[in-house]
């Protein structure tokens, strides 16, 4: 059960490949789901071995699949069609499509709960996604390529990418921008591989506009990556798109780090600071609640103590007070001059 629905069949599908992706599921379920109301609906699940590769799907079913753009509303991205809706989640590609005309409603709520059972994996898109030109926007249409082994199936053919050599150690992605500009990042899992590739690409940019034929409006290298930019309306907007794109170097020993013992002792002094400016913040603390404490207690039993002395009669030496004449220092009292008390 998924909610309302019932599963009334269910086969497994032998894996296929959706172009212009390469990547192959290493299973594929399809089950057909019928609702209370005699809605029915077809529910296919791939699973993959990275979650790249789901993603890879994703965005080659959407350029075939005419939908509103990618989203966040399902699972960790999606899109929605007429009568399908279309998500990844983690290794996991699902396809959840009406087979009678049922309400978007109901589709959606299986798509959230069916999301709900399913690994979440890395919880994210692949982080080449993230460093094109307003990635935001660019989500909606974009197409990303993992581990590709040929550029030459794009979606676009242009000649410059004849002379690019992955071997597989690569990723790319494209995404329009202001209708029909392309604007392609391939990124190289090795500085060598993304030096020698560049050097390629600039001289066969030269060659095709030494022949006159189509060539990227701009192209440069941005560390690993190969910035290329299709159809810009001039060199100057192509150059500006290039300039938003970023690449976040990530260095990484395959050896024993030789800073270790250094990384080491600036550990050491971070955790001991951190631990001093934790006690001495505690002191203070403790310092502040104390006085507080002390003060609201003093204040207290002050106030209680004037509410005594209010409560009790008053004497003084300005009169009424009682005073032994030990010292012989006052004046004598006139008998004569007190009243007598009556019985």
């Amino acid at each position: 059960m998924i909610g309302k629905f019932r599963q009334v069949s269910f086969a497994n599908q032998t894996p296929q490949v959706y172009p212009p992706s390469t990547a192959v599921p290493v299973a594929m379920q399809t089950a057909e789901y019928a609702g209370s109301n005699g809605s029915r609906i077809s529910i296919t699940i791939m699973r993959f071995h990275q979650d790249p590769q789901a993603f890879e799907i994703l965005t080659a079913a959407a350029t075939a699949i005419d939908h509103s753009g990618l989203t966040r509303e399902f699972g960790t991205a999606g899109f929605k069609s007429v009568r399908r809706i279309v998500f990844f989640k983690g290794p996991s590609l699902v396809m959840i499509k009406s087979l009678n005309g049922d309400n978007d409603q109901n589709l959606k709520d299986v798509a959230h709960l069916l999301s709900d059972t399913l690994d979440k994996g890395d919880g994210d898109i692949p982080v080449l996604v993230k460093h094109l030109p307003d990635p935001e926007n660019a989500l909606k249409q974009v197409l990303y390529l993992n581990s590709i082994k040929d550029l030459r199936g794009m979606p676009f053919l242009s000649g410059v990418f004849d002379v690019v050599q992955t071997d597989g150690n690569a990723d790319a992605v494209v995404s329009p921008w202001s209708g029909r500009n392309q604007v392609v990042i391939v990124e190289y899992h090795t500085p060598q591989l993304a030096t020698e590739n560049d050097q390629r690409i600039i001289a066969k940019i030269h060659e095709l506009w030494n022949l006159g034929k189509p060539a990227p409006t701009a192209y440069r290298r941005v560390g690993n990556y190969s910035v290329f930019v299709f159809d810009a309306t001039d060199q100057q907007t192509a150059n500006q798109l290039i300039d938003q794109v970023k690449y976040e170097q990530v260095v990484q020993w395959l050896g024993e780090n030789p800073n270790i013992l250094r990384e080491a002792e600036k550990r050491y002094v971070n955790t001991t600071l951190g631990v001093l400016v934790a006690v001495l913040k505690a002191s203070g603390y403790a310092a502040v609640l104390c006085l507080g404490i002390g003060g609201l207690i003093g204040g207290l039993l002050f106030s209680y103590r004037r509410a005594q002395q209010k409560q009790v009669t008053a004497f003084s030496d300005a009169g009424g007070m009682l005073r032994l004449n030990l010292d012989e220092l006052s004046a004598e009292t006139k008998a004569s001059r007190l009243l007598q008390e009556r019985n």
